[in-house]
């Protein structure tokens, strides 16, 4: 894939988001079972379709970075390790993957938060832009440690595009299999790495600011509540649901993240991949955002963010689920199967279409 391709590609993401409301209601949780599984699963907000596909990347690519710079080049490698995962708009980036060795990335918008170096010729030969890590990440390292150690040698910086100002404002969720999993933002402060001990992530603000704001709900349970007496007026729990009362319903990202805290570490122990993924779909299920249920007027009329795609990555046997707006059933693209006997990347479109199971014959 040339770089003008790249260029092409990465400048249509930005020109539909200079025409739509930057706003991207993404949330991610990570799951744990019995046997050491571990289920990295998100959602993918967008507010319009970004046409995501499937693209699979096999060990030894040739990539490069900086490929959205007309005017400047960054440095090349070959990927050590077999990755795929989800695109955006036909640009040849993952935005959301898994490695052969379970390496799990994904990239959450970070509006008006997300700072990167600036590009000089000092930092040029080391620099990668925003938008590029994932395939970094994925195609050269095997574990949370590994990641930890390597950013440390790249100068993330913003690639910007004259006609509207902007760059890729991300930060960045990974997990391995091992079940360590971080959190990965380049703010003022610069370059912090936070351990996802609460097995979440979402947007704005930033992931400490949210892990400081969960000791507002620090009284939310899952058991229901019991009579109690105030005064001499017992008062009784109207129905079930009643330790949670008070869990924020809204999609901000603040609410978001406490209520996915909430089902994340509530949610009944599984016993391997199978369950496991089923359960992540059936918790992402209470993140799904209808189309109309968020709104922003934009130059061009009204927009409306909803959940674009879904996507649970088994780390254990390397497999990437995921369902679609559109394709609402669930498939699957086994990594290590996908990858034997490929010698360049492949593209596999996501959409498959919504069907309907008739069920009314041979009652």
């Amino acid at each position: 894939m040339s770089k003008t391709f790249w260029a092409k590609s990465i400048a249509v993401v930005f020109l539909l988001q200079s025409m739509m409301p930057a706003a991207m209601a993404c949330t991610g949780i990570v799951l744990h079972a019995k046997d050491g599984t571990t289920v990295p699963a998100r959602t993918m907000e967008f507010g319009f379709d970004i046409k995501s596909n499937i693209a699979v990347v096999p060990a030894n690519t040739a990539i490069d970075t900086l490929t959205s710079n007309e005017d400047k080049k960054g440095f090349s490698y070959n990927n050590k390790y077999g990755f795929a995962g989800a695109t955006a708009l036909g640009k040849p980036i993952i935005v959301d993957g898994m490695n052969e060795k379970g390496l799990y990335f994904g990239a959450f918008y970070f509006n008006h938060l997300a700072v990167y170096e600036e590009l000089t010729e000092a930092n040029q030969s080391k620099a990668i832009s925003s938008e590029e890590l994932g395939n970094w990440l994925l195609g050269n390292f095997a574990t949370v440690e590994e990641v930890k150690t390597a950013l440390s040698s790249v100068h993330v910086v913003g690639t910007y595009i004259d006609a509207i100002k902007s760059f890729a404002p991300l930060h960045y969720a990974v997990t391995d299999a091992s079940g360590k999993s971080i959190v990965i933002e380049y703010t003022a402060s610069g370059l912090r790495i936070f351990d996802n001990t609460v097995n979440v992530v979402a947007n704005n603000p930033t992931y400490d600011w949210h892990l400081t704001n969960l000791n507002n709900y620090i009284g939310l349970m899952s058991d229901n509540r019991e009579t109690i007496t105030v005064g001499t007026q017992k008062l009784k729990p109207f129905g079930e649901g009643t330790g949670l009362v008070g869990l924020p319903g809204d999609h901000s990202s603040p609410s978001r993240f406490v209520r996915a805290v909430a089902f994340a570490n509530t949610v009944l122990p599984t016993k391997g991949a199978a369950d496991t993924v089923f359960t992540a779909f059936h918790l992402l299920n209470t993140f799904d955002i209808p189309k109309g249920s968020i709104r922003e007027q934009g130059a061009d009329g009204v927009f409306t963010d909803y959940t674009v795609w879904t996507s649970v990555a088994d780390t254990k046997n390397v497999v990437y689920y995921y369902k679609t707006y559109i394709t609402q059933s669930v498939e699957k693209i086994d990594i290590k199967k996908a990858l034997e006997g490929l010698t360049k990347p492949k593209i596999i479109v996501m959409e498959s279409g919504f069907e309907v199971k008739d069920r009314s014959k041979g009652l």
